[in-house]
């Protein structure tokens, strides 16, 4: 059996020795960025950014969707949405038109080349979920996928009755430069 990449003993070492009770969502994080990394090595063997992963398979169940549907599904702003699109338009995977009478919604379609994409890259992602779970007992995987859903059902749950948003990166601008402005004023 190969041992792990030095960062990952090292990593490794700090959940199981130094922080061993540290918050869960320190240890999803890290689990999130091998996840994500063990599939963006494969991916780029087929020049795919991770960033146009969420977005196709979102498009490879329910092609057709509007911009800002598919934002909201994707999970990002809108801008986000705008500017990946802009690449995958030009590297052939989706085009955006108009349909109807309604002028402003934008409706996003998978070319050929962007369904033809899926044949390629699901089966790198499942390959990765196999390799995740290698050795995990199947009531382990399902308990941690019950905890996990009603994680994120709690959090949702949190922020609808708390009427939080998420706010854009121009309204964190605006409040990062004001409080700037508000420490700069001199005391009267």
């Amino acid at each position: 059996m190969t041992r792990p990449a030095p960062d990952t003993e090292t990593m490794l070492r700090h959940w199981r020795e130094a922080v061993p009770d540290d918050r869960l969502a320190h240890l999803v994080k890290d689990a999130t960025r091998a996840l994500v990394r063990a599939l963006q090595m494969r991916m780029a063997e087929h020049a795919v950014s991770f960033g146009h992963w969420t977005f196709l398979r979102i498009l490879w169940d329910c092609d057709g969707l509007t911009q800002r549907k598919l934002s909201e599904q994707a999970g990002v702003m809108e801008p986000t949405t705008f500017s990946a699109l802009n690449a995958m338009e030009r590297l052939g995977y989706v085009t955006r038109r108009k349909r109807g009478g309604d002028r402003k919604k934008v409706y996003v379609f998978l070319t050929a080349k962007g369904r033809r994409l899926q044949e390629k890259l699901v089966p790198l992602a499942e390959e990765v979920n196999r390799i995740a779970v290698s050795g995990v007992p199947s009531d382990d995987i399902a308990a941690t996928r019950h905890v996990l859903l009603s994680i994120i059902e709690n959090l949702a749950r949190d922020e609808h009755a708390t009427d939080m948003r998420m706010p854009s990166t121009r309204d964190l601008a605006r409040l990062k430069a004001g409080s700037k402005n508000r420490r700069k004023r001199p005391r009267q």
